[in-house]
């Protein structure tokens, strides 16, 4: 995590290391298993001996895993380098914490309630996932009062982790995925239009002549293509969700059904039957413990405590996916049937049962949220005054965000002020060139403020192809120019080993070559593909454009100097050759 060794030797390190502790542990294992014999006695193996086991194998699939790892990184797939990002180590803390918090918890209730100390985990266990089993319950009155601090801070930690576990799992997964099922849809459409041979439609249009012979200008060409991309990002997000649900409720369903398999041979004494055993798994899983089943054997207790700790987390998973599907379906069901029965509402049924059409449909047609495109701005000579007036929910109130707004914004508005004034200064003096360039700079310093705004906002913000328009205006480029764009490409080429490049230089200028790139809407240089938002794609072009635009003004600026000063040596130079011949004429004279 320091990143004081390189990949490829802190890498192989790391996995001898886990590959040494895991044969070692099997090795105690199995000497404690066929080495040692006790003549005339039963043996009975302790819960220890069912932690080692399970230890050693979670220490060999690390080990695993992290030679799938150094594979990929010797193809390629990503870098050869190791950075937790916030996030991940956020969840490295709180995951630990929880585990001191529940073992130290486990020595207290060890000393106070004369309990194995395995045992007490196992209680701890289920006290602070709240699965309450009821098999271990503190008899003593110091052991009941330090249940309630104790029990408080455990299940706090407990949602900590689960929150964690959500926002790095789902957010990130949801964005990767998420970008590689567009690709998925956009190359199936691509196909599809290629079949049909529709091809034209995604050729720039050359010239007035081939517009009226499409009956199409360039323009809506790549609002078409713009709207069709739109659509592909509703599906796949549709597509995405459903199958996050799928693939967290299918492992829900396996540690159901798993769980229940080993519970059954754990308690083999105890004569449980494979139902049995599913009921017990079911009603532990859904954190309800009746308390009816309960294991008593050491199989049982430390198989609980490992399969719990995989299973209430997914559980949390499979909820919050259900809420982005199922539960929201529901709720609009819940809310239409409202609006037909004892909770009408003010627009007429009609009305009403055209908009649950809609929105019934809306999934697979993919223009769901989309605006008309009445309101287009001829020319985009002036920005869409759309910008800024869609509210969503954003996270403005956190301090640190607030505090880099704010200086932000006061930066940006100082320079406003000053290239308003040199506008405004310009204007007075004839200098039309002056005015307008000082008036582009206040244009981008104006939307990189307002795009500052749309950060961080849930659900991430959507811009309409006319807000795209006056965006890409301001950094160079035309809607309307053919010159910018390309047919787009069906499959991606990728020469180079490792990451792609970044979303940044797609659909714009690249930065090594300082050359324009061609690019579609449809195209794997669209903006709208990739795992970078929208807000910080634009953000970060009107950066690089500005930052351009000053370089090139203070350039100008540095040459004029240069030449100012050049022309006034050349003035004094003659200025001096002129004194010097009358001073020597005078002396002729005299």
């Amino acid at each position: 995590m320091a990143r004081r060794l390189s990949f490829a030797i802190a890498q192989p390190i790391t996995i001898v290391g886990w590959f040494i502790s895991s044969i070692l542990l099997i090795a105690l294992v199995i000497a404690a298993e066929y080495g040692l014999t006790l003549p005339g006695q039963d043996r009975a193996l302790t819960q220890a001996f069912y932690y080692a086991i399970i230890a050693s194998g979670i220490y060999f699939l690390i080990a695993a895993l992290m030679c799938v790892t150094v594979y990929g990184a010797y193809k390629g797939h990503y870098k050869q380098e190791f950075k937790l990002t916030m996030s991940q180590r956020t969840l490295m803390l709180q995951t630990i914490s929880f585990m001191v918090y529940m073992l130290a918890g486990a020595a207290v209730y060890h000393r106070v309630e004369g309990w194995r100390f395995l045992d007490s985990v196992y209680f701890t266990n289920f006290t602070l996932l709240t699965v309450g089993i009821g098999s271990l319950a503190p008899k003593t009155h110091t052991g009941r009062a330090l249940l309630f601090p104790f029990a408080v801070g455990g299940i706090v930690i407990l949602g900590l982790v689960i929150g964690s576990i959500r926002s790095l799992v789902l957010e990130r997964g949801k964005k990767k995925l998420g970008s590689r099922m567009v690709e998925k849809k956009r190359v199936q459409l691509l196909k599809k239009m290629h079949k049909k041979d529709q091809h034209e439609k995604l050729t720039p249009i050359n010239g007035k002549e081939q517009a009226n012979d499409l009956g199409m200008t360039e323009r809506e060409r790549r609002k078409s293509e713009f709207e069709l991309m739109r659509q592909i990002q509703n599906n796949a997000t549709q597509r995405q969700k459903w199958n996050a649900l799928f693939v967290s409720g299918s492992a829900w369903l396996v540690l159901w059904l798993v769980g229940a398999v080993v519970f059954w041979k754990a308690e083999h004494q105890q004569e449980w039957s494979y139902f049995q055993a599913l009921y017990f798994a079911y009603t532990s899983l859904l954190t309800i413990g009746y308390g009816d089943f309960t294991n008593f054997s050491n199989a049982g207790k430390p198989a609980f405590v490992f399969w719990s700790l995989l299973a209430v987390p997914t559980l949390t998973i499979v909820i919050s996916n259900m809420g982005d599907t199922v539960v929201k379906s529901v709720r609009d069901l819940t809310d239409y049937l409202g609006e037909f029965t004892v909770l009408p509402g003010e627009s007429p049924t009609k009305q009403r049962a055209r908009h649950l059409l809609k929105d019934v449909t809306s999934p697979f047609r993919g223009k769901r949220g989309q605006k008309d495109s009445a309101d287009q701005l001829p020319g985009m000579d002036k920005p869409p005054w759309t910008l800024g007036d869609r509210k969503g929910e954003s996270r403005q109130d956190i301090p640190e965000y607030e505090a880099m707004t704010r200086a932000t914004d006061r930066v940006a508005g100082e320079v406003e002020k000053e290239e308003l004034h040199a506008a405004s200064n310009a204007g007075e003096h004839g200098d039309e060139v002056s005015k307008d360039v000082h008036e582009y700079h206040y244009q981008l310093i104006r939307e990189f403020r307002n795009v500052m705004k749309h950060l961080n906002e849930n659900p991430p913000r959507q811009y309409t192809y006319e807000e795209w328009a006056w965006f890409l205006r301001l950094m160079g480029e035309d809607e309307d120019d053919h010159s910018f764009h390309r047919k787009p490409a069906i499959q991606i080429r990728d020469n180079h080993r490792g990451d792609r490049e970044p979303d940044l230089q797609q659909g714009g200028t690249d930065e090594k070559k300082d050359e324009q790139k061609k690019w579609s809407w449809l195209g794997n240089r669209s903006p709208l593909m990739g795992n970078m938002g929208e807000a910080e794609w634009v953000l970060e072009r009107l950066s690089i454009t500005l930052e351009k635009e000053l370089k090139r003004q203070h350039k100008i600026r540095q040459d004029a100097g240069e030449s100012s000063a050049a022309t006034d040596g050349k003035k004094l130079t003659n200025s001096s050759g002129s004194s010097t011949g009358t001073s020597e004429t005078q002396k002729g004279a005299v």
